[in-house]
Protein backbone atom coordinates (compact mmCIF):
# COMPACT_ATOMS: atom_id res chain seq x y z
CA UNK A 1 0.00 0.00 0.00
CA UNK A 2 2.72 2.66 0.95
CA UNK A 3 4.60 2.20 -2.43
CA UNK A 4 1.51 3.99 -3.73
CA UNK A 5 1.92 6.87 -2.04
CA UNK A 6 4.31 9.52 -3.45
CA UNK A 7 4.93 11.01 -0.21
CA UNK A 8 6.33 7.74 1.06
CA UNK A 9 8.89 7.08 -1.29
CA UNK A 10 11.83 7.27 0.72
CA UNK A 11 14.12 8.53 -1.98
CA UNK A 12 12.06 12.25 -1.83
CA UNK A 13 13.93 14.72 0.14
CA UNK A 14 13.04 18.11 0.93
CA UNK A 15 13.63 20.76 -2.35
CA UNK A 16 14.10 24.22 -0.65
CA UNK A 17 15.52 26.52 -2.26
CA UNK A 18 19.55 26.07 -1.56
CA UNK A 19 20.55 29.70 -0.11
CA UNK A 20 24.10 29.19 -0.52
CA UNK A 21 24.88 29.61 2.97
CA UNK A 22 23.06 33.39 3.12
CA UNK A 23 19.52 32.40 4.17
CA UNK A 24 16.86 34.75 3.46
CA UNK A 25 13.56 35.34 4.88
CA UNK A 26 11.94 33.13 1.97
CA UNK A 27 14.18 30.78 2.08
CA UNK A 28 13.32 29.85 5.78
CA UNK A 29 9.88 29.91 4.94
CA UNK A 30 9.96 27.46 2.67
CA UNK A 31 12.47 25.32 4.66
CA UNK A 32 9.79 25.18 7.58
CA UNK A 33 6.74 25.34 5.76
CA UNK A 34 8.45 21.67 3.86
CA UNK A 35 9.33 20.74 7.54
CA UNK A 36 5.73 20.99 8.86
CA UNK A 37 4.81 19.17 5.52
CA UNK A 38 7.22 16.62 6.22
CA UNK A 39 5.94 15.57 9.66
CA UNK A 40 2.46 15.37 8.11
CA UNK A 41 4.05 13.17 5.62
CA UNK A 42 5.71 10.89 7.75
CA UNK A 43 2.77 10.29 10.47
CA UNK A 44 0.64 9.29 7.31
CA UNK A 45 3.17 6.90 6.50
CA UNK A 46 2.87 5.37 9.99
CA UNK A 47 -0.44 5.12 9.80
CA UNK A 48 -0.28 3.03 6.97
CA UNK A 49 0.68 -0.18 9.11
CA UNK A 50 -2.11 0.38 11.21
CA UNK A 51 -5.04 1.27 8.62
CA UNK A 52 -5.36 0.64 5.35
CA UNK A 53 -8.10 2.85 3.95
CA UNK A 54 -6.15 6.42 4.22
CA UNK A 55 -5.72 8.74 3.14
CA UNK A 56 -9.38 9.42 3.75
CA UNK A 57 -11.71 12.61 3.08
CA UNK A 58 -13.09 13.36 6.38
CA UNK A 59 -16.66 14.29 4.18
CA UNK A 60 -18.83 14.24 7.52
CA UNK A 61 -16.54 16.83 9.61
CA UNK A 62 -16.49 19.07 6.58
CA UNK A 63 -20.38 18.43 6.31
CA UNK A 64 -20.80 19.75 9.98
CA UNK A 65 -18.66 22.88 9.51
CA UNK A 66 -20.38 23.64 6.13
CA UNK A 67 -23.93 23.18 7.32
CA UNK A 68 -23.17 25.13 10.70
CA UNK A 69 -21.37 28.22 8.26
CA UNK A 70 -24.50 28.31 6.69
CA UNK A 71 -26.62 28.59 9.28
CA UNK A 72 -24.53 30.62 11.82
CA UNK A 73 -21.46 32.50 11.48
CA UNK A 74 -18.97 33.41 14.84
CA UNK A 75 -18.10 37.17 15.10
CA UNK A 76 -14.34 36.43 13.62
CA UNK A 77 -16.44 36.30 10.37
CA UNK A 78 -17.57 40.07 11.29
CA UNK A 79 -14.84 41.45 8.87
CA UNK A 80 -16.28 39.30 6.00
CA UNK A 81 -19.52 41.09 6.15
CA UNK A 82 -18.80 42.79 2.43
CA UNK A 83 -18.01 39.42 1.35
CA UNK A 84 -21.72 37.39 2.44
CA UNK A 85 -22.49 36.03 -1.42
CA UNK A 86 -18.90 34.78 -1.19
CA UNK A 87 -19.73 32.67 1.64
CA UNK A 88 -22.86 31.03 0.21
CA UNK A 89 -21.07 30.63 -2.79
CA UNK A 90 -18.22 28.80 -1.12
CA UNK A 91 -20.27 26.71 1.50
CA UNK A 92 -22.90 25.81 -1.30
CA UNK A 93 -20.05 24.81 -3.94
CA UNK A 94 -18.19 22.67 -1.04
CA UNK A 95 -21.63 21.13 -0.33
CA UNK A 96 -22.42 20.74 -3.74
CA UNK A 97 -18.85 18.95 -4.57
CA UNK A 98 -19.34 16.31 -1.57
CA UNK A 99 -22.79 15.43 -2.98
CA UNK A 100 -24.99 16.88 -0.27
CA UNK A 101 -28.39 18.29 -0.62
CA UNK A 102 -29.31 21.28 0.84
CA UNK A 103 -32.84 21.45 2.36
CA UNK A 104 -35.58 22.62 0.63
CA UNK A 105 -36.27 25.01 2.96
CA UNK A 106 -32.96 26.29 3.73
CA UNK A 107 -31.86 26.59 -0.42
CA UNK A 108 -34.90 28.99 -0.38
CA UNK A 109 -33.72 30.53 2.96
CA UNK A 110 -30.18 31.16 0.77
CA UNK A 111 -32.02 32.37 -2.34
CA UNK A 112 -34.64 35.29 -0.35
CA UNK A 113 -31.09 36.51 1.37
CA UNK A 114 -29.05 36.79 -2.24
CA UNK A 115 -31.94 38.66 -3.05
CA UNK A 116 -31.59 41.28 -0.57
CA UNK A 117 -28.18 41.74 -1.80
CA UNK A 118 -29.24 42.45 -5.35
CA UNK A 119 -29.01 46.05 -6.35
CA UNK A 120 -32.11 48.34 -8.22
CA UNK A 121 -29.81 49.47 -10.75
CA UNK A 122 -28.50 46.24 -11.47
CA UNK A 123 -25.67 43.72 -9.61
CA UNK A 124 -25.15 42.03 -6.58
CA UNK A 125 -23.47 43.82 -3.52
CA UNK A 126 -21.53 42.28 -0.98
CA UNK A 127 -24.96 42.29 1.58
CA UNK A 128 -28.03 43.71 2.00
CA UNK A 129 -27.65 48.08 1.35
CA UNK A 130 -24.64 48.12 0.53
CA UNK A 131 -22.86 49.02 -3.07
CA UNK A 132 -22.82 46.46 -6.65
CA UNK A 133 -19.45 44.63 -6.86
CA UNK A 134 -18.30 42.43 -9.79
CA UNK A 135 -17.06 39.82 -7.04
CA UNK A 136 -20.02 39.44 -5.46
CA UNK A 137 -22.12 39.58 -8.26
CA UNK A 138 -19.88 36.67 -9.75
CA UNK A 139 -20.00 35.05 -6.12
CA UNK A 140 -24.68 35.47 -6.08
CA UNK A 141 -24.97 34.06 -9.32
CA UNK A 142 -22.62 30.97 -9.27
CA UNK A 143 -24.92 30.22 -5.40
CA UNK A 144 -28.26 30.90 -7.01
CA UNK A 145 -27.44 28.33 -10.05
CA UNK A 146 -25.71 25.88 -7.29
CA UNK A 147 -29.20 26.00 -6.11
CA UNK A 148 -30.35 25.69 -9.52
CA UNK A 149 -34.37 26.04 -8.16
CA UNK A 150 -36.84 28.15 -10.36
CA UNK A 151 -36.99 30.94 -7.08
CA UNK A 152 -33.13 30.81 -7.01
CA UNK A 153 -32.49 31.49 -10.87
CA UNK A 154 -35.56 34.08 -11.00
CA UNK A 155 -33.94 36.03 -8.56
CA UNK A 156 -31.89 37.88 -10.98
CA UNK A 157 -32.94 40.93 -12.60
CA UNK A 158 -31.68 39.91 -15.94
CA UNK A 159 -31.65 43.19 -17.89
CA UNK A 160 -30.21 45.01 -14.58
CA UNK A 161 -27.73 42.99 -14.54
CA UNK A 162 -26.83 43.21 -18.26
CA UNK A 163 -27.06 47.69 -17.71
CA UNK A 164 -24.88 47.41 -15.18
CA UNK A 165 -22.22 45.24 -16.43
CA UNK A 166 -22.04 47.70 -19.18
CA UNK A 167 -21.80 50.12 -16.89
CA UNK A 168 -18.32 48.71 -15.11
CA UNK A 169 -16.74 48.29 -18.92
CA UNK A 170 -13.90 50.44 -19.45
CA UNK A 171 -13.51 52.19 -22.76
CA UNK A 172 -10.71 49.92 -23.75
CA UNK A 173 -13.05 47.10 -22.87
CA UNK A 174 -11.46 45.91 -19.21
CA UNK A 175 -13.86 46.11 -16.16
CA UNK A 176 -14.31 48.00 -13.49
CA UNK A 177 -14.88 46.15 -9.85
CA UNK A 178 -17.38 48.89 -9.03
CA UNK A 179 -18.05 52.33 -9.85
CA UNK A 180 -15.02 53.96 -9.20
CA UNK A 181 -13.51 51.15 -8.11
CA UNK A 182 -10.00 49.27 -9.46
CA UNK A 183 -9.35 48.09 -12.89
CA UNK A 184 -8.27 44.56 -13.45
CA UNK A 185 -8.16 41.12 -14.88
CA UNK A 186 -10.86 40.03 -11.87
CA UNK A 187 -13.38 42.40 -13.40
CA UNK A 188 -13.25 40.76 -16.78
CA UNK A 189 -13.82 36.93 -15.61
CA UNK A 190 -16.32 38.39 -12.96
CA UNK A 191 -18.37 40.07 -16.19
CA UNK A 192 -17.89 37.47 -18.51
CA UNK A 193 -18.69 34.30 -16.18
CA UNK A 194 -22.00 36.20 -15.04
CA UNK A 195 -22.86 37.74 -18.22
CA UNK A 196 -22.34 34.33 -20.12
CA UNK A 197 -24.05 32.06 -17.78
CA UNK A 198 -27.48 34.31 -17.28
CA UNK A 199 -27.46 34.81 -21.20
CA UNK A 200 -27.00 38.84 -21.03
CA UNK A 201 -23.75 38.88 -22.90
CA UNK A 202 -23.60 41.40 -25.99
CA UNK A 203 -20.67 41.87 -28.52
CA UNK A 204 -20.65 45.01 -27.27
CA UNK A 205 -20.16 44.20 -23.91
CA UNK A 206 -17.05 42.66 -24.39
CA UNK A 207 -15.77 45.18 -27.61
CA UNK A 208 -12.38 44.90 -26.87
CA UNK A 209 -11.89 42.65 -23.76
CA UNK A 210 -9.43 39.74 -24.94
CA UNK A 211 -7.46 41.73 -26.14
CA UNK A 212 -7.32 43.70 -22.40
CA UNK A 213 -6.90 40.51 -20.98
CA UNK A 214 -4.08 39.31 -23.15
CA UNK A 215 -2.18 42.77 -22.77
CA UNK A 216 -1.99 40.84 -18.92
CA UNK A 217 0.34 38.48 -19.56
CA UNK A 218 3.71 38.62 -18.10
CA UNK A 219 7.03 37.82 -19.49
CA UNK A 220 6.80 34.46 -16.77
CA UNK A 221 4.18 33.43 -18.85
CA UNK A 222 1.17 34.09 -16.30
CA UNK A 223 -0.99 36.75 -15.65
CA UNK A 224 -0.98 40.09 -13.64
CA UNK A 225 -3.91 41.49 -12.52
CA UNK A 226 -3.30 44.54 -15.09
CA UNK A 227 -0.55 45.38 -17.33
CA UNK A 228 2.87 45.29 -16.12
CA UNK A 229 2.70 43.68 -12.37
CA UNK A 230 3.58 40.47 -11.69
CA UNK A 231 1.99 37.20 -12.64
CA UNK A 232 -0.26 35.25 -10.44
CA UNK A 233 -2.30 31.79 -9.79
CA UNK A 234 -5.89 33.58 -9.21
CA UNK A 235 -5.51 36.24 -12.12
CA UNK A 236 -3.99 33.85 -14.43
CA UNK A 237 -6.45 31.90 -13.76
CA UNK A 238 -9.13 34.42 -14.14
CA UNK A 239 -7.37 35.51 -17.43
CA UNK A 240 -7.53 32.52 -19.39
CA UNK A 241 -10.86 31.11 -18.28
CA UNK A 242 -12.44 34.84 -19.59
CA UNK A 243 -10.33 34.39 -22.78
CA UNK A 244 -12.34 30.82 -23.13
CA UNK A 245 -15.54 32.24 -22.26
CA UNK A 246 -14.83 35.02 -24.94
CA UNK A 247 -13.70 32.54 -27.39
CA UNK A 248 -10.06 33.98 -27.98
CA UNK A 249 -8.45 32.12 -26.33
CA UNK A 250 -5.60 31.18 -28.29
CA UNK A 251 -4.73 35.02 -28.48
CA UNK A 252 -2.43 34.35 -25.49
CA UNK A 253 0.98 32.22 -25.31
CA UNK A 254 -0.66 28.79 -23.98
CA UNK A 255 2.78 28.06 -24.13
CA UNK A 256 4.57 29.77 -21.57
CA UNK A 257 1.17 30.18 -19.82
CA UNK A 258 1.63 25.88 -19.24
CA UNK A 259 5.36 26.64 -18.84
CA UNK A 260 4.93 28.58 -15.66
CA UNK A 261 1.68 27.14 -14.37
CA UNK A 262 3.52 23.89 -14.72
CA UNK A 263 6.60 24.94 -12.57
CA UNK A 264 4.15 26.66 -9.53
CA UNK A 265 3.62 22.44 -8.50
CA UNK A 266 5.61 22.36 -5.52
CA UNK A 267 8.21 19.22 -5.65
CA UNK A 268 8.49 18.26 -1.98
CA UNK A 269 4.86 19.65 -0.86
CA UNK A 270 2.99 18.42 -3.88
CA UNK A 271 0.69 21.35 -4.07
CA UNK A 272 0.94 24.94 -6.09
CA UNK A 273 1.97 28.10 -5.18
CA UNK A 274 0.66 31.05 -5.81
CA UNK A 275 2.94 32.86 -7.29
CA UNK A 276 7.05 32.34 -7.96
CA UNK A 277 9.00 32.18 -4.91
CA UNK A 278 6.13 31.86 -2.57
CA UNK A 279 4.85 28.75 -0.07
CA UNK A 280 2.31 26.21 -1.32
CA UNK A 281 -1.14 27.32 -0.37
CA UNK A 282 -4.13 24.91 -0.89
CA UNK A 283 -6.67 27.48 -2.72
CA UNK A 284 -4.32 26.97 -5.76
CA UNK A 285 -5.02 23.72 -5.77
CA UNK A 286 -7.67 25.40 -8.12
CA UNK A 287 -6.39 28.85 -8.93
CA UNK A 288 -3.29 26.92 -10.75
CA UNK A 289 -5.02 23.34 -10.96
CA UNK A 290 -7.68 24.25 -12.28
CA UNK A 291 -6.12 26.23 -15.44
CA UNK A 292 -4.97 22.75 -16.56
CA UNK A 293 -8.35 21.63 -18.20
CA UNK A 294 -8.73 24.52 -20.14
CA UNK A 295 -5.05 24.70 -21.49
CA UNK A 296 -6.15 20.76 -22.45
CA UNK A 297 -8.98 21.69 -24.18
CA UNK A 298 -7.18 24.28 -25.95
CA UNK A 299 -4.30 22.44 -27.36
CA UNK A 300 -6.32 19.24 -28.07
CA UNK A 301 -8.07 21.33 -30.55
CA UNK A 302 -4.77 21.55 -32.47
CA UNK A 303 -4.51 17.82 -31.71
CA UNK A 304 -1.15 18.36 -29.70
CA UNK A 305 0.64 15.09 -29.75
CA UNK A 306 2.24 15.83 -26.23
CA UNK A 307 -0.99 15.56 -24.59
CA UNK A 308 -1.65 12.61 -22.62
CA UNK A 309 -5.00 10.66 -23.13
CA UNK A 310 -5.77 10.16 -19.07
CA UNK A 311 -4.32 12.72 -17.04
CA UNK A 312 -3.74 16.39 -16.78
CA UNK A 313 -0.24 17.93 -17.68
CA UNK A 314 0.50 18.08 -13.97
CA UNK A 315 0.84 15.71 -10.77
CA UNK A 316 -2.46 14.77 -9.57
CA UNK A 317 -1.72 12.35 -7.09
CA UNK A 318 0.63 14.30 -5.71
CA UNK A 319 -2.06 17.58 -5.21
CA UNK A 320 -4.27 14.86 -4.09
CA UNK A 321 -2.05 13.76 -1.42
CA UNK A 322 -0.85 17.36 0.06
CA UNK A 323 -4.85 17.66 0.11
CA UNK A 324 -5.96 15.00 1.64
CA UNK A 325 -3.17 14.34 3.97
CA UNK A 326 -1.73 18.17 4.78
CA UNK A 327 -5.08 20.18 4.36
CA UNK A 328 -7.62 18.78 5.85
CA UNK A 329 -8.71 20.63 9.90
CA UNK A 330 -9.52 17.88 12.48
CA UNK A 331 -12.91 19.85 13.18
CA UNK A 332 -13.60 19.87 9.66
CA UNK A 333 -12.82 22.23 6.78
CA UNK A 334 -9.41 22.40 4.63
CA UNK A 335 -6.71 24.83 5.24
CA UNK A 336 -4.15 26.56 3.80
CA UNK A 337 -1.43 24.37 4.69
CA UNK A 338 -0.74 22.62 7.54
CA UNK A 339 -1.10 25.14 11.20
CA UNK A 340 -3.03 27.32 9.31
CA UNK A 341 -6.85 28.13 10.45
CA UNK A 342 -9.93 26.51 8.59
CA UNK A 343 -11.98 28.55 6.38
CA UNK A 344 -14.70 28.44 3.70
CA UNK A 345 -12.78 29.88 1.11
CA UNK A 346 -9.86 27.36 1.47
CA UNK A 347 -12.66 24.56 2.07
CA UNK A 348 -14.27 25.76 -1.26
CA UNK A 349 -10.84 25.66 -3.29
CA UNK A 350 -9.07 22.93 -1.70
CA UNK A 351 -12.15 20.55 -2.51
CA UNK A 352 -12.60 22.16 -6.43
CA UNK A 353 -8.93 21.17 -6.72
CA UNK A 354 -9.15 18.27 -5.64
CA UNK A 355 -12.41 17.62 -8.18
CA UNK A 356 -9.88 19.05 -11.04
CA UNK A 357 -7.33 16.19 -9.92
CA UNK A 358 -9.53 13.42 -9.82
CA UNK A 359 -11.67 14.00 -12.73
CA UNK A 360 -10.06 14.42 -16.39
CA UNK A 361 -12.43 14.56 -19.51
CA UNK A 362 -11.66 14.55 -22.83
CA UNK A 363 -14.16 14.70 -25.44
CA UNK A 364 -17.29 12.28 -24.28
CA UNK A 365 -14.33 10.12 -22.26
CA UNK A 366 -13.80 10.33 -18.81
CA UNK A 367 -10.81 9.18 -16.72
CA UNK A 368 -11.06 9.20 -12.41
CA UNK A 369 -7.92 9.09 -10.87
CA UNK A 370 -8.56 9.28 -7.07
CA UNK A 371 -5.92 8.72 -4.29
CA UNK A 372 -6.61 6.73 -1.59
CA UNK A 373 -10.44 5.16 -1.11
CA UNK A 374 -12.37 5.10 -3.72
CA UNK A 375 -14.61 7.16 -1.43
CA UNK A 376 -13.01 10.20 -1.83
CA UNK A 377 -13.99 11.09 -5.14
CA UNK A 378 -15.96 14.09 -5.12
CA UNK A 379 -18.23 15.90 -7.81
CA UNK A 380 -16.69 17.32 -11.15
CA UNK A 381 -16.81 20.88 -11.38
CA UNK A 382 -17.05 23.06 -14.43
CA UNK A 383 -13.63 24.29 -15.15
CA UNK A 384 -14.82 27.45 -16.09
CA UNK A 385 -17.46 28.39 -14.22
CA UNK A 386 -16.43 26.31 -10.94
CA UNK A 387 -19.81 24.85 -10.19
CA UNK A 388 -20.85 21.61 -10.54
CA UNK A 389 -21.46 20.34 -14.34
CA UNK A 390 -25.17 19.40 -13.26
CA UNK A 391 -25.39 23.51 -12.14
CA UNK A 392 -24.27 24.96 -15.49
CA UNK A 393 -26.26 22.24 -17.22
CA UNK A 394 -29.31 23.93 -15.87
CA UNK A 395 -28.48 26.97 -15.41
CA UNK A 396 -27.99 26.96 -19.90
CA UNK A 397 -31.30 25.56 -20.04
CA UNK A 398 -33.20 27.89 -18.21
CA UNK A 399 -31.55 31.31 -19.11
CA UNK A 400 -31.34 30.31 -23.17
CA UNK A 401 -34.79 29.52 -23.36
CA UNK A 402 -34.90 33.48 -22.66
CA UNK A 403 -34.20 36.24 -24.94
CA UNK A 404 -31.17 38.30 -24.46
CA UNK A 405 -32.02 41.50 -22.60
Amino acid sequence: MASSFRCTDPCLHLFHAGDCGLPTSSSREQKATEDIVANCFRYFKNCLDIETDIPMLHRRKHEAFLMKGLQHLSESYECLDASRPWLCYWILHSLELLSIDLPEGMASQVAQFLAKCQCPDGGFAGGPGQLAHLAPTYAAVNALCIIGTDEAFKVIDRPALQRYLLRMRTPEGAFKMHEGGEVDIRGAYCAASAARLTNVATKAMFDGTAEWVVSCQTYEGGFAGEPGLEAHGGYSFCGLAALVLLGHERLCDISALLRWTANRQMAFEGGFQGRTNKLVDGCYSFWQGGAFPLMHMILSKEKDDTLSADSWMFHQGALQEYLLICCQHQGGGLIDKPGKPRDFYHTCYCLSGLSVAQHLTEGRLEHTQVTGCASNEVKRTHPVFNIGLDSVLSAHAFFEALPVP
